[in-house]
């Protein structure tokens, strides 16, 4: 049998033609699985519970594998850099958490969503400016903003230039995520504030002796610093309704301290009480000039529904809670009794 002269030629182009494309085959073959177990790979080795990344703005996969490889938390980052050229994969700037077996596919998803870290802040009730601006000042995640700013200057930069800027923030935690600025998370506080007392000022009692929604912040922010203890709250608004309706001085020893300031070193004296400020209810009847601290949504609703009753004062057990009588008489007993007898 004759064979054409080129057969051979033919069959060997074949021959490589086949080769080729099996090795290529087994090429992308072993390529799509490296990275299918990379994809579903932990992306932080397990020796590492949790790692915390700071993602900048404008970050690409590549910059963040190779902060995780000089975190020491990935190995094999050949294949992490091979995967980012191939695909591109999306990620937005953020402050992410990490935990031991996460794998890429659940950590690409947290990336392309911006499922960043959150954060909790909590305004807890009774704090006075001072206080909250303070703990601000010393939560390292937010972004300083307002700390050089007065109380004046922050409350025209929320938009209420004559509101007092005590009492102005509803106590209550409130999430952000790294980087936020203190000023966005007072917005957030006080637009919450905003909303709860105009809530409960359209809900009050109609006989109340209140003029403007801002006189029962101020009435919530007595309350709040006379009594931690829930059912009693609407009991002593009650007395301090009573007692202005009756034209008495309201006597109550959170307003002196309120106007002690920071010069108050926790002694009360009787000098305390006699020495005139805009906050002193045993010098001043009527109200206070402005609210002595943030009340709670529940002091809010105490003074806007006071509870029914005839007392006209109260002392402190000394136990968080307090005695209430109709008469001075009365009254004078229990201070015999509970703050003569401490003493």
């Amino acid at each position: 049998m004759n064979i054409p002269p080129n057969f051979t030629t033919h069959k060997t182009i074949w021959t490589s033609l086949v080769l080729g494309i099996v090795i290529a085959g087994v090429a992308i073959g072993f390529i799509g699985w490296t990275l299918l177990k990379v994809h579903r790979a932990p992306v932080i080795e397990v020796e590492h519970s949790v790692v915390t990344l700071q993602v900048p703005s404008g970050s690409h996969f590549q910059g963040v594998i190779r902060e995780l490889e000089q975190l020491g938390v990935v190995r094999s980052s050949m294949w992490w850099r091979l995967y980012g050229r191939i695909f591109n994969p999306v990620i937005q700037a953020g402050e992410y958490n990490f935990k031991g077996g996460e794998s890429l596919a659940s950590w690409l998803r947290k990336m392309a969503h911006g499922e960043v870290s959150r954060h909790r802040f909590t305004i807890v009730e009774g704090w006075t400016l001072r206080q909250l601006r303070r703990a601000l000042a010393e939560t390292t995640r937010l972004g300083q903003q307002t700390q050089e700013w007065s109380d004046e200057q922050l409350m025209t930069a929320l938009g209420c230039e004559q509101c007092p800027a005590e009492g102005a923030f509803l106590p209550e935690t409130y999430v952000y995520q790294r980087g936020e600025s203190d000023l966005s998370l007072l917005a957030r506080a006080h637009e919450a504030m905003h909303l709860a007392l105009h809530a409960v000022w359209a809900n009050r009692d109609p006989d109340l002796p209140l003029s403007e929604a801002r006189d029962l912040l101020i009435l919530a922010s007595l309350i709040e610093k006379e009594t931690g203890v829930p059912e009693e709250r609407g009991t002593i608004a009650g007395v301090f309704v009573r007692r202005l309706n009756l034209g008495m001085r309201l006597q109550t020893d959170p307003t002196v301290i309120y106007g002690l300031g920071e010069t108050y070193n926790g002694n009360l004296t009787r000098a305390d009480l006699r020495t005139d400020h805009p906050w002193n209810t045993y010098t001043r009847h009527g109200l206070p000039s402005t609210p002595i601290a943030m009340p709670g949504l529940a002091s809010l609703q105490a003074a806007g529904q006071p509870a029914p009753g005839d007392a006209l004062y109260f002392v402190a057990r000394g136990d968080g809670t307090h005695v209430f009588s109709e008469t001075l008489e009365e009254h004078n007993r229990a201070v015999n009794r509970y703050i003569r007898g401490r003493q």
